[in-house]
């Protein structure tokens, strides 16, 4: 017999996220600036804040706003993919513990790494500065494990990235996933849609049909929770 789902794990959106373009609304160049959607979970005693995606001023205004609380309440911080658009309020919550699935950090490490040598190479100083402080801030990621939380589940979903992972929620009534950018937005998946720029476009759409299939609500990376269209009851 499964476990029985916490009561006291719950999920509330922070800050909306939006793409830079929205291919769906045939938007070709960035129009606006791109920020990932950010939410808050409370699980166990643990207050997570997953994709940090506004600058920290921001970020800590929408926190107070949306749930009451000041960074220092946050103990964790879960990257679903590390993207800039995810990871730009980072700092404010310096003191807490971050984490990346193992598969993003290493797919999003080796290149980082071979990029700042070929910068450093040519003589660009500032461009290698800006390389060498995501390197630093990919550094202070740990590993996630299998589970953050009671409840709180990796659900890897490879393809827009090579490690995007997102968490499945198992609350009383239904299940939740925080998709990241491998569900971008409502019109992505009602229409069953993911992004072009996938590093692994077959991949990214398999993790799209498997979010679907387990997800009763989705979060969206850059959109606000929706009911998954496949179990609408109309």
């Amino acid at each position: 017999m499964s476990p029985a789902p916490p009561r006291d794990l719950e999920a509330r959106v922070i800050s909306i996220g939006a793409l830079p373009n929205h291919p769906l609304w045939n938007e070709r160049a960035p129009v606006r600036t791109g920020h990932a959607t950010t939410t808050l979970i409370r699980a166990a005693g643990r207050v997570v804040l997953v994709d940090p995606g506004l600058p920290p001023r921001a970020l800590v205004a929408r926190l107070g706003e949306r749930a009451a609380i000041t960074p220092d309440e946050i103990t964790h911080v879960f990257l679903t993919s590390f993207h800039p658009d995810a990871t730009r309020g980072l700092l404010a919550f310096d003191h807490a513990e971050w984490f990346v699935a193992e598969a993003e950090r290493e797919g999003v490490g080796v290149p980082l790494a071979a990029q700042l040598r070929r910068i450093a190479e040519e003589g660009d100083a500032e461009t290698a500065e800006l390389v060498r402080r995501e390197v630093a801030l990919l550094k202070r990621c740990r590993p996630a494990p299998d589970s953050l939380a009671p409840g709180v589940d990796l659900f890897p979903m490879p393809g827009v990235t090579p490690g995007l992972t997102g968490l499945l929620l198992s609350l009383p009534s239904h299940t939740l996933l925080i998709a990241g950018d491998a569900i971008p937005t409502v019109e992505h998946l009602e229409q069953g849609k993911v992004l072009q720029r996938a590093s692994d476009l077959e991949q990214a759409k398999e993790s799209f049909q498997e979010a679907v299939e387990i997800a009763d609500w989705i979060i969206p990376g850059r959109d606000n929770l929706a009911m998954n269209p496949l179990r609408r009851p109309f």
